[in-house]
């Protein structure tokens, strides 16, 4: 199958197929290969990014301006405290302004209805680089980091561990449903993913072969390939600090948690930053079975492959 994603943004994963994103998990790899191996591109050469963050960033912004800028390419930090957005000027047409002026735009912000406008009024590319209801490049980095731990995926458990209903955990349940990994959510009840979204993921996961769990049995982790957990307390939430501390500390992932899992060769992953001794221990994100810094150099070279997808005729 011939796959081109050329001028597609990428909201979610909900809007690709699971060919189009083993696509960009393989042309992943391609550039991660090359950029092992020294060799020096210069594909964005004459093109714009526009990087629009309300929420401050690490890895996402470190990984779209060096992915963009060793090709070539120009990307523009853009804070709120730069540009009117949706202030004094309606998000509509700051969209139209900034279609006309860059190749492409990445949003990473609070409310995903942002990211749609962005993309729906400016006519180019939008990367959604996180916002409360998806993190798309995030769940690439972490399918990546599976697949050069264990190849193939179809069949593999992968549990999430923590705020069942954050931004992470929808995303891994989506690419989970649509690459046939079985996936379970080992949260709290007050914490589970919304409902309609799990029907959704079920649905997809009757073509693939995946299934998608729900419990707040930690005992459910028995069996996993890879545990994963977040904080948990996300931006935006700070308020709700006492209170998730309170629900969630019965499942922070310790080293006696991994064991349960009952296979030695379990990794574990973390979207970074940690909150460390808090949602993980030292032990675990310090020790033989982390992938976290894999994982976290992984979203430079799977957030260059999207961009190489849409922006780029033959990547």
């Amino acid at each position: 199958m011939s796959v081109s994603l050329l001028g597609r943004s990428l909201l979610t994963l909900l809007d690709y197929s699971p060919e189009e994103i083993q696509y960009l998990l393989d042309l992943s790899k391609k550039v991660k290969n090359e950029a092992k191996t020294g060799r020096v591109f210069s594909r964005f050469t004459g093109k714009t990014l526009a990087l629009l963050f309300e929420k401050r960033s690490t890895r996402t912004r470190c990984a779209f301006e060096t992915a963009f800028g060793e090709e070539g390419g120009h990307p523009v930090f853009l804070s709120t405290a730069d540009i009117q957005l949706g202030g004094k000027e309606s998000l509509e047409d700051t969209a139209r302004v900034l279609g006309r002026m860059f190749s492409a735009i990445q949003f990473r912000g609070f409310k995903q209805e942002t990211a749609e406008i962005l993309s729906k009024y400016s006519n180019i590319p939008v990367y959604n680089g996180l916002t409360d209801l998806y993190h798309p490049t995030q769940a690439l980095a972490d399918f990546l980091t599976l697949r050069e731990n264990f190849g193939e995926l179809k069949g593999k458990k992968l549990c999430y561990i923590g705020d069942g209903r954050n931004n992470v955990a929808n995303s891994l349940m989506i690419i989970s449903s649509k690459l046939g990994v079985h996936f379970t959510i080992i949260a709290p009840a007050q914490l589970n993913p919304d409902d309609a979204l799990k029907r959704r993921c079920e649905e997809i996961a009757k073509s693939s072969g995946a299934v998608i769990t729900v419990s707040p049995d930690k005992n459910s982790i028995e069996g996993a390939d890879a545990v994963y957990t977040d904080v948990w307390i996300s931006m935006g939430e700070e308020d709700k600090k006492e209170e998730r501390i309170r629900l969630l500390s019965p499942y922070q992932v310790n080293q006696t948690l991994m064991e349960k899992t009952g296979k030695k060769e379990s990794i574990f992953l973390h979207c970074l930053p940690a909150v460390r001794n808090q949602e993980v221990t030292d032990e675990v994100l310090d020790g033989p079975q982390s992938r976290a810094w894999d994982e976290a150099e992984n979203r430079k070279h799977t957030i260059k492959a999207v961009m190489l997808a849409t922006l780029i005729k033959e990547p």
